[in-house]
């Protein structure tokens, strides 16, 4: 329990939702809703009296829309942002922009549904909403305009599948460092399996995004995909997807397991599916985010011969999942957000032999 409560403002036009986010967040005794507003200029006379510690905010309202707020506040004054994102694909896509705007994370709209369950989903809002308090927020490394591709070397051909495999998992401030790490690769790297911690709806927004930033093909993960070299595959928001070996050809199996760690899909359960298909051969990162999950298949895969990179704490927006990685020995390296992806491709290409010692 903090010493005080978690302040939080309230930043939405709609009565109903300020409403309900209200009642939501006010039922965790570690938050307090220090008050709300209409649209962002009310917003922007409350942020000095209230001190709020994170903001929720919505994207369409009156007088100032919330993206062009969200970078006037990263600008000036930078605070914790948290969006309520609708389940649209054009949602999906300003929501990605707001993430790339400095936004912390963001969840789907609640419903009445949602306060009246008293599930998961509101438990997630809430946990969120007190991760983003606590993040570090991070200067915007480089432009999402001019990617750091690297060049394909010359001569060498693209093979159709993939001996050697990389896994990444991330959550709390991933979209972006994700995001960094693929633009800094080229189109011969070996084949890539992802889990990003994502609500349905969004992953797909988050694939055609990062598809066309990158040399690499990027695309949300469907049943029976094979993993190609210069491909990428993420696993869709409330899927699990694990890694699958047949006749010397991997692929992915994507399916509607269990949550794990709290989390579906879980980086957990992609990990060790890597670790057993893949042992030696693989290569992978656990970045940015809140919680353990993916510490345990990290540590799987380094004691299956995998080398392993941990983002380190002064890169990441929530040091949680690399801290638990490293803390259990899995990482084999703790590198900046900017040495990891070129890190992964050398390793992945043959520059160094993946090694668990």
């Amino acid at each position: 329990m903090p010493d005080r409560k978690i302040k939080v403002l309230i930043v939405d036009d709609s009565a109903l939702m300020r409403q309900l986010l209200t009642q939501i967040l006010a039922s965790d005794p570690e938050l307090e809703v220090v008050g709300t507003a209409v649209d962002p200029l009310y917003a922007m006379e409350k942020i000095p009296v209230l001190r709020p510690d994170v903001l929720t905010l919505d994207v369409e309202m009156p007088r100032m829309d919330g993206l062009t707020f969200l970078k006037q506040l990263m600008e000036k004054d930078p605070l914790p942002v948290v969006m309520v994102s609708t389940l649209t694909v054009e949602g999906g896509e300003v929501t990605l922009r707001a993430l790339e705007l400095g936004a912390v994370d963001f969840f789907p709209k609640p419903t009445l549904r949602v306060l009246a369950q008293r599930g998961n989903e509101l438990h997630q809002i809430i946990e969120k909403v007190k991760t983003a308090a606590r993040a570090r927020l991070q200067p915007r490394i480089r432009s999402a305009a001019t990617p750091p591709v690297v060049a394909l070397r010359p001569g060498v051909p693209v093979a159709e599948h993939s001996t050697r495999i990389i896994a990444i998992g991330a959550s709390t401030g991933g979209t972006e460092a994700i995001r960094h790490v693929l633009t800094a690769l080229p189109e011969d790297t070996p084949g890539i399996v992802i889990v990003q911690h994502m609500p349905p709806g969004f992953t797909a927004s988050f694939a055609r995004r990062l598809d066309g930033l990158c040399a690499i093909n990027v695309r949300e993960a469907q049943n029976g995909d094979r993993v190609m070299p210069g491909t990428a595959l993420i696993a869709p928001g409330d899927f699990q997807m694990q890694l699958v070996r047949s006749r010397g050809e991997y692929s992915v199996h994507v399916f509607a397991g269990e949550p794990v760690n709290r989390h579906r899909p879980s980086v957990d359960v992609l990990f060790h599916s890597v670790a057993e298909q893949a042992g030696p051969n693989a290569v992978a990162a656990l970045l940015t985010g809140m919680g353990a999950d993916g510490a345990r298949g990290m540590r799987r895969m380094r004691d299956a011969g995998a080398y392993t990179i941990a983002q380190d704490e002064a890169t990441c927006v929530v040091f949680g999942m690399p801290r638990e990685a490293i803390a259990l020995g899995g990482a084999c390296s703790v590198l900046p957000l900017d040495r990891i992806g070129p890190e992964l491709y050398r390793v992945a290409t043959g520059g160094q032999e993946a090694r668990a010692a």
